[in-house]
Parts: C-alpha cells; structure tokens; sequence
C-alpha cells in the first residue's frame, strides 16, 4: 500500500498566479499495482472540501461521478472508482487564483506529477482533463521520452487521435472536476466519449 501525500513532495513554493496556501496531493492508501487508468484534472480546487478524495459530498466527487455515471458505469462515489483502479489527482497541486494558470505552476507541478505517474507499474490509460492538464502531461512526456505525446491544437480537433506514453494510451479530454461540467453539455458529451473508449481499454 502507498499513500501519494508521503511520495509526492514540492520543494519550490514559489509559484506565481497560485493559492500555496491550497496546496493539496492524494492523501489516500491504495496498491498501485491496482491502478488502470489515471485522470488529471486542472487544479486543486479553491475549497480543499469540493477535493476528489474530501469527506462529505466535495464538488469535484459529485461532477467526476456524474461523468462516469454519463459513460455507463453504475457507481455513487470516488471510493467507488478507486476500487476499480482508478486514480485521481491534478496538474497543478495548489488552487487558482484566476480564470488562467501560468507557465510556470504548470511546468513546475509537472516534476509532481512524473512522481505520481511512476508510482503505477500497471497503468493502462492516463486521461488529461483540459488544457492545464495536457500542458503538464507533455513536460513530463519531454523529459522521459523526449518528446511530447499529445500534439498542439484545440481539444475538439486531436481528442479522436490515438496517443501512447511508452505503453499506456493518452486521452486529451475536457475539465471534468467543477462547476462547468454541469454548464457545458457538449463538452460534457465528448467527456462521456472519451471515457467510454478509456473504460473499454482498462477493462480489456
């Protein structure tokens, strides 16, 4: 068993345009060697009560349910998810402070999230929940293999290409953990697409 929170550590806090104060990494025990598919959302959300793993009915709990809901799974909770062998986490650790995060949060976060990638020996699927998350996905793809996995562009026109990271397979999708899940139901379609075809590749 593994908790992130003792193997994911940030040394820097020196980030602009972030809350530090918000910092947040998966305070959870699993086995790694359990866990399928990854998804990355944006940011850590400004309330540490709407967090996936929160206790109570935190927000990022409810819109990431209702996802997995909308792609045909039968489940009422992240603890649900998890015992599947799903793991959750974000690009950047601490909470916005703006609509936008800059370069720098992103590109620093993503040392944080290589460690938590190379905590799972058995992951089959990574999904990348918006623009921040595909962002620092591809900092980290630079530097263990030296390129980038997922191509420039607007999300609508590359989520249908097919994107491998040594192995596992990469879905460029849309932010799946807020408020704007509910508002933007074409996104919110495309999301239930896109977890469909990760979902089919786990459980193959």
């Amino acid at each position: 068993m593994v908790n992130p929170s003792t193997v994911v550590n940030c040394t820097a806090y020196h980030c602009e345009g972030v809350n530090k104060s918000g910092y947040i990494v998966p305070d959870i025990e699993f086995d790694p060697e359990k866990v399928r598919m990854m998804v990355i959302s944006e940011a850590a959300p400004t309330k540490p009560e709407d967090y996936y793993y929160a206790h109570g009915e935190p927000l990022f709990e409810q819109t990431t349910v209702q996802a997995f809901q909308d792609a045909g799974l039968d489940v009422h909770a992240i603890s649900e998810l998890v015992e599947m062998g799903v793991y959750f986490t974000t690009a950047v650790k601490c909470g916005k402070t703006s609509y936008t995060i800059k370069g720098g949060p992103i590109k620093q976060c993503s040392q944080l999230l290589e460690q938590e990638i190379e905590m799972f020996p058995n992951l089959k699927v990574i999904m990348l929940m918006g623009d921040v998350a595909i962002k620092a996905f591809n900092y980290v793809a630079r530097r263990k293999v030296g390129k980038k996995v997922v191509p420039s562009g607007s999300t609508y026109k590359i989520r249908k290409g097919e994107y491998y990271y040594k192995d596992v397979r990469v879905f460029p999708s849309y932010l799946q953990a807020g408020p704007s899940f509910f508002i933007e139901r074409s996104k919110r379609r495309m999301i239930k697409e896109d977890l469909e075809q990760a979902l089919a590749i786990m459980k193959g």
